[in-house]
């Protein structure tokens, strides 16, 4: 779920004032724990190369962190389906069960550039707000969690959400969507438990089965 080696999460370290993030450069399937960077509150890399930093990683996830004290992850990826309706006006639509996740609750940033301008760090905080999921416009999706099995499985619903909204609109034909109260009562279903509470240890068997290396 990426663009090669342009997308990034990161995650508090416990007992510091800082974050782990993964090493420009790297793909996913690359990513160990031994290969993780830490990085200070200002960005400024603890350990490893500093060239190794993906210093857009720290604008945007740096800006969500420091506003958001709740969370312990935060994800950021370069999807098509996230793409594709990143550039929609009319953004996401309930056009699914896995959205009705996110009905009433997703925030929307407009595109500024490539994220490399600390500047862009307050608007991006204010922007994504009490939400736990945001469409940066004509670039990607943005998910948040106080774990990191929340924020994967968010970024996961975000995306299968968006990409069956591209296959949709893709067929010309008229389309159904549920009243507001049926989206809503979707949405307090779905978060009657944490996202990624039963789907997140499956996903672990599944990696310790055939790639245990993660882990080291």
């Amino acid at each position: 779920m990426g663009k090669v080696v342009w997308n990034h999460i990161t995650a508090r370290v416990p007992g510091e004032d800082g974050l782990l993030i993964n090493r420009l450069g790297y793909r996913w399937d690359e990513i160990t724990a031994s290969n993780l960077m830490k990085i200070d509150a200002q960005g400024r890399p603890v350990d490893g190369d500093p060239d190794e930093l993906n210093f857009s990683g720290y604008v945007i996830h740096g800006a969500v962190h420091e506003a958001r004290p709740d969370i312990l992850c935060s994800m950021h990826t370069h999807t098509r389906g996230g793409q594709v309706v990143g550039a929609l006006k009319c953004g996401l639509l309930p056009l699914c069960q896995e959205a009705m996740l996110f009905y009433e609750d997703i925030a929307y940033h407009a595109y500024e550039g490539i994220a490399d301008d600390v500047n862009e760090q307050e608007r991006l905080a204010a922007n994504l707000g009490n939400c736990n999921q945001m469409i940066l416009r004509n670039h990607g999706l943005l998910t948040v969690g106080a774990t990191v099995g929340e924020a994967y499985w968010r970024m996961f619903q975000l995306e299968w959400a968006c990409a069956l909204q591209a296959d949709v609109l893709a067929t010309g034909q008229e389309f159904e969507i549920p009243s507001p109260e049926i989206c809503r009562k979707a949405r307090l279903q779905y978060i009657e438990e944490k996202a990624g509470y039963h789907e997140w240890p499956a996903l672990r068997r599944e990696l310790d089965q055939t790639d245990p290396a993660y882990a080291t």
